[in-house]
């Protein structure tokens, strides 16, 4: 088959956003040139790779199953270009960076701090539902690193500790478990809980939590989004375990309180990881070396601003 990486790469774009209008937004080029790619890619390969509903495009199964390769394709070609920069020794190039959607909070910060320091390299950003969906990424070679707070097991990967993460248990305004210090876990059993989706690092954390303290409070909703959950939390349905780093303008502002529940907060760990046998590009290894260096004293001052002073013994 005569085969482009362009048609690949139009390809594996329409798949993910079932639209030739979202795909060529991405790409940068027209609607009808994402049309015109995909018609001369399904004719070189014989066969219907989309169903067409409306306006609406989903994979056939020859094309779910083409997708697949098409992914491995691009996964090798990148591959190809990186091992061609590392010989030029050029701080440029493409970064593409996974992370959950909670540390989109932080980590845009450092991007910016890292841009300025590298011009050169281009970035494209892939922010995932939840752990699940950005190890699937990272394992199908769609991202260079990925920022997450539970390295996976299911994938042979290199992960390096760069940040402390703290969650704390949170309430709107007016709660009466607010301003009440000391609290122990189970008044968690008298309040409807809101909480993450499974398969969220912030589920695991509370139910491991939960499990230890042997608390069972009612979970009283399920929300795959932070700032949905944060809304709901301001509007009363409930408490929540959350990530500092998502909150701050929540504390800042009084919509939110940190509750101070015995055995909070409970403190995990921010990873930056790679597949293990993925050579990481020049661009990659340039924000490999900014976040090991940098991540974690920029985090530190910014959970010492949110987090309250520990009491001090009388003398």
């Amino acid at each position: 088959m005569n085969l482009s990486f362009r048609q690949l790469r139009v390809f594996t774009e329409v798949a993910r956003h079932g639209s030739v209008q979202r795909a060529a937004a991405t790409l940068h080029i027209t609607p009808p040139a994402v049309s015109m790619q995909i018609k001369e890619l399904e004719t070189h390969v014989g066969l219907r790779l989309f169903d067409r509903e409306k306006r609406r495009l989903s994979l056939s199964t020859a094309g779910e199953y083409f997708l697949v390769h098409a992914r491995r394709l691009l996964a090798a070609h990148k591959e190809a270009e990186d091992a061609m920069a590392r010989f030029q020794r050029l701080d440029r190039g493409v970064l593409t960076l996974g992370f959950v959607s909670t540390a989109k909070y932080f980590l845009l910060q450092l991007l910016a701090r890292f841009h300025i320091e590298h011009p050169g390299v281009e970035l494209r950003l892939r922010v995932a539902h939840n752990r699940e969906h950005l190890v699937s990424l990272m394992h199908g070679g769609e991202i260079d690193l990925a920022v997450m707070g539970r390295p996976p097991r299911e994938i042979d990967t290199r992960a390096e500790a760069f940040a402390a993460h703290p969650l704390v248990f949170v309430a709107p305004a007016g709660h009466p478990l607010t301003h009440t210090p000391h609290l122990p876990p189970s008044v968690l059993d008298a309040f409807p809980l809101l909480v993450r989706e499974p398969g969220s690092g912030t589920r695991a954390a509370l139910e491991d939590f939960l499990a230890a303290q042997h608390v069972a409070p009612r979970m009283a909703m399920e929300i795959a989004s932070n700032e949905t959950l944060k809304q709901a939390v301001v509007a009363g349905l409930g408490i929540s375990l959350m990530s500092l780093h998502t909150i701050g303008l929540e504390l800042r502002g009084g919509l939110l309180h940190m509750l101070d529940i015995s055995g909070t907060p409970l403190m995990r760990t921010w990873f930056l990881a790679h597949l293990q046998a993925r050579q990481l590009s020049p661009a990659a290894e340039a924000f490999r070396y900014f976040i090991l260096e940098h991540g974690e004293a920029w985090l530190a001052a910014h959970d010492a601003a949110l987090l309250p002073m520990p009491e001090s013994k009388p003398g």
